[in-house]
């Protein structure tokens, strides 16, 4: 498996008017990849330290949804530092490919796979032009990757593209709880702890920990997200919702 070269890119990403509606900025895919180039070291770190470790859980929780079968090509779109590429290898049945694709060369510089023995092709490319035949993948992820995406409708066509027929995509996504309560909660923490815990432990300065919670805000609703998917093509679409309401897994079928 090859190596990534990191980039030497910097740059200040999100302030309070760009964060203001940051999923119509004609520039967001120019600053979410600098976001996320700057924040990569630490990037698994803070994910740990920030859901206390429920993460690992919400991706096993992905795994087994995908249903992996020996010999599926599994493709994981926005992989980063490669934690789910890790956790689709560590299952059983092991699939024969794993391709990883992810925009941030910061973020494929810092993938720890050096004890992954399943293959794994590392791509460095954008969602939304993925560099992969049309039906190709038996399986498609994508862990808190789409509200990220620069067109959200574009990159899930793109995922229903590279799926072949019977494929399942998994998609791992943050939400706003619908009980008043814990929204009221989830937003108290978004706003004051994570910045404060994303500057912390990573000294980050592009802004991400405040796009982190605006971001969500102004994400797609789990319903729309439904909608999306089976317009994109997907059918048997449904949505698990974890950790009271604040993330949702996403499956359908192709």
């Amino acid at each position: 498996m090859s190596r990534v070269a990191e980039p030497k890119k910097s740059g200040y990403a999100w302030d309070p008017e760009t964060l203001r509606t940051p999923h119509t900025r004609p520039d967001k895919a120019d600053r979410v990849q600098t976001m996320f180039d700057a924040i990569a070291p630490t990037y698994e770190r803070f994910n740990t330290a920030a859901t206390l470790g429920r993460d690992a859980h919400w991706r096993r929780s992905a795994v087994a949804a995908a249903q992996v079968r020996t010999g599926d090509v599994i493709v994981d779109i926005c992989c980063g530092t490669g934690d789910m590429i890790r956790t689709f290898a560590g299952a059983e049945p092991r699939p024969k490919l794993i391709v990883g694709v992810d925009f941030s060369g910061g973020m494929l510089a810092h993938a720890g796979l050096d004890r992954v023995r399943t293959p794994v092709q590392l791509v460095r490319a954008d969602a939304l032009r993925l560099p992969l035949a049309d039906a190709t993948a038996d399986v498609i992820s994508c862990t808190f990757g789409v509200r990220n995406f620069a067109v959200l409708q574009a990159g899930l066509d793109e995922i229903a593209r590279i799926a072949r027929p019977g494929a399942r995509v998994v998609i791992l996504e943050f939400a706003t709880p619908e009980n008043p309560l814990l929204r009221w909660a989830h937003d108290v923490y978004c706003r004051n702890v994570l910045p404060w815990l994303g500057s912390w432990i990573s000294g980050d300065r592009s802004g991400a920990y405040r796009y982190l919670p605006r971001s969500i805000q102004t994400f797609e609703t789990t319903r729309g997200m439904i909608g999306r998917l089976e317009g994109a093509g997907f059918s048997s679409v449904d949505a698990k919702r974890m950790n009271l309401g604040g993330v949702v897994l996403y499956r359908g079928v192709r």
